[in-house]
């Protein structure tokens, strides 16, 4: 297969990496409407409420947070495969938040998507041929006689038998069926690809092979991926930085290193110290922090800090009356916070490991 490696290196020091894909107070509301014939706007859902985001070539970027909170939403905007409400969004520099679909066409090859669910994102009428094949014949990139082969060496770069060309999806397996996603995302050769949750609906034996396979792919045609997952300890494992969201909002964006030692956001904190731990001796050790009451509404989400109804730092009516602002604690690590945790509020498993 001809491919093209693109080549990567670190920023020199006083220089500023730019951003592939750049959100700036992206929003996206959906309206809620009342009746069967003239149908009333009564409300909306703030499924995204005004993030600022950028993705640098080469990384991986974690987006995680509760079910609800935001994440796909954000996926898709990214891809514009939803208009966003209000807001900017840029790719590679340029602003596609407006541009029709006829002008997106060129960015099309450069962004595509991982769904969650390989069950649900294959057609079950198309053989894997066809499935894997339809982005060359939409964008024309390689000749019709040639996008057999090209289908076939796809399906050996992904793990899966070249010789399987004709079958549907019904006959692979759900770790198989996900490695046909792949295949299908990497055909336009795009810069970035937005995995959502693409190992969430597999077996934690076949986890481990895809995410390997998505690291080596990274590797080798050099890849920028936005990472939504809820497993935090997937996120750590393929992420170089982690943005935590709560009700359509960022809430913090660290370096995971520095996330999980030291989270600054006491959402953070609740999510880290959810996360579990094989040894019974370091479980002991660590300190639980256990969120009351349920999430609110994003119809009407709370006023001031939308965390404040459960944080158990919360101090009324300062945190009910004023929205926090991205703080920067650390170099690269910023938190929307009026009263943030202390260093190592939550049990650091590899300092105690070692």
């Amino acid at each position: 297969m001809s491919v093209q490696v693109r080549e990567t290196r670190e920023p020199v020091q006083g220089e500023t990496r730019t951003p592939l894909i750049k959100l700036t107070g992206v929003k996206k509301y959906f309206p809620i409407t009342r009746g069967i014939v003239f149908q009333k706007k009564v409300g909306n859902v703030h499924a995204v409420d005004g993030i600022d985001l950028e993705v640098y070539p080469g990384e991986t970027l974690g987006l995680v947070g509760e079910t609800g909170c935001g994440k796909s939403t954000t996926g898709r905007l990214m891809l514009k495969l939803l208009d966003s409400t209000d807001g900017e969004i840029q790719f590679d520099g340029q602003d596609i938040t407006k541009l029709s679909a006829k002008k997106m066409r060129p960015f099309r090859r450069e962004m595509q998507m991982i769904f969650q669910d390989p069950y649900a994102s294959l057609n079950p009428r198309k053989p894997v041929s066809a499935i894997i094949g339809e982005p060359f014949y939409v964008h024309g990139t390689v000749p019709r006689n040639k996008v057999r082969s090209e289908v076939q060496q796809l399906m050996e770069l992904v793990g899966l038998n070249p010789e399987h060309y004709n079958r549907y999806p019904h006959e692979f397996s759900g770790g198989q069926r996900q490695r046909i996603g792949v295949a299908r995302a990497l055909a336009l050769r795009p810069r970035l690809i937005v995995c959502d949750e693409p190992v969430s609906a597999l077996d934690v034996s076949i986890q481990a092979q895809i995410l390997n396979l998505l690291e080596d792919v990274q590797a080798e045609f050099n890849l920028t991926y936005v990472f939504i997952a809820h497993d935090l300890s997937v996120v750590r494992h393929v992420s170089e930085r982690v943005a935590v969201m709560y009700l359509g909002r960022i809430v913090e964006l660290s370096p995971a290193v520095e996330l999980y030692k030291n989270p600054k956001h006491p959402y953070t904190g609740a999510l880290m110290s959810a996360v579990p731990v094989a040894d019974p001796r370091l479980a002991a050790q660590k300190k639980r922090i256990i969120l009351q009451g349920d999430v609110p509404s994003p119809i009407d989400p709370p006023s001031g800090c939308r965390f404040h109804p459960r944080c158990p730092r919360a101090q009324f009516p300062y945190c009910k009356e004023n929205d926090p602002e991205l703080y920067p604690f650390r170099e690269g690590q910023v938190a929307a916070c009026h009263f943030p945790l202390e260093d190592r509020a939550v049990l650091d498993v590899d300092a105690v490991e070692s």
